[in-house]
């Protein structure tokens, strides 16, 4: 009877010393799961994006030639975690355009003839490389009258023609610094094509063009997931010499961006 009783004590004794010894372990296992912190860095593994993006001129930033022009896009973008340290975010980035407009301003031909009378006419010319002209005078001789004819000739430019497209990037690279914080600055680039329904910037410049922009901007995260990127960049557009045109296009483009992901 004595034997059974000891036996009890000792196995309840083991049992004691197990769960003392277990508890600890438990509790201290649970205590570091709760403990644990979240990734420190507010930086997607995969990220998608919505963007409004618009420019109201153009002009002769380092590449193009064609002034006064307008753009207006409307697109999503995609980016993918390349490396990831306390200093930087490096990230692939693509864009697509499904809504790519431009606007070309429309010019009318002012001749104002001066001799022998003073008569001024107006013509319908098209989208011209700059509205910045200055007239150009005229002078000759009728052959079968012999009366010279002398004047002043000028484009004016009247009204805009916006012009649909449509474009993708599937070229690009982002860098975002200090990615530990929520307010982070960055860098982007990227390098793509457009297809537009008419010649632009002008007539004889073809409706396929190249396109490239350098940017730079911040980028505030709402939540790990979520932020709100606004940037301005240099957008260029050419067709690389491949129509009988080709006076390019230089933006300053200003672009804001939803974008969210994991």
């Amino acid at each position: 009877m004595r034997n059974n009783k000891d036996a009890s004590l000792l196995c309840k004794a083991y049992r004691l010393c197990f769960f003392s010894f277990l508890a600890p372990i438990v509790l201290a296992a649970g205590a570091f799961a709760q403990a644990s912190p979240e990734t420190p860095y507010y930086a997607r593994v995969n990220s998608f994006g919505f963007f409004a993006a618009y420019s109201n001129d153009s002009s002769r930033i380092l590449l193009g030639v064609a002034q006064n022009r307008k753009l207006l896009d409307f697109g999503a973008s995609w980016s993918r975690r390349l490396f990831l340290d306390r200093v930087v975010n490096w990230q692939y980035s693509g864009e697509i355009l499904p809504v790519a407009l431009e606007s070309d301003p429309m010019a009318v031909i002012v001749q104002i003839q001066t001799a022998p009378a003073m008569v001024t006419s107006t013509y319908p010319y098209g989208p011209i490389v700059s509205c910045n002209t200055q007239p150009t005078p005229y002078s000759y001789i009728d052959p079968t009258t012999g009366t010279t004819y002398s004047g002043t000739q000028d484009f004016v430019c009247k009204g805009r023609r916006w012009t649909v497209g449509e474009a993708i990037s599937p070229v690009g690279m982002q860098w975002n610094f200090l990615p530990r914080r929520k307010t982070q600055p960055f860098f982007i680039g990227h390098g793509g094509y457009m297809y537009s329904t008419q010649e632009i910037p002008i007539n004889g410049a073809g409706s396929f063009n190249f396109t490239f922009d350098l940017g730079a901007g911040i980028e505030l995260y709402r939540s790990k997931t979520r932020s709100i990127r606004a940037e301005y960049r240099y957008h260029h557009i050419s067709n690389h010499g491949t129509a009988i045109e080709n006076p390019g296009v230089d933006n300053g483009l200003f672009q804001v961006t939803y974008a969210f992901g994991r």
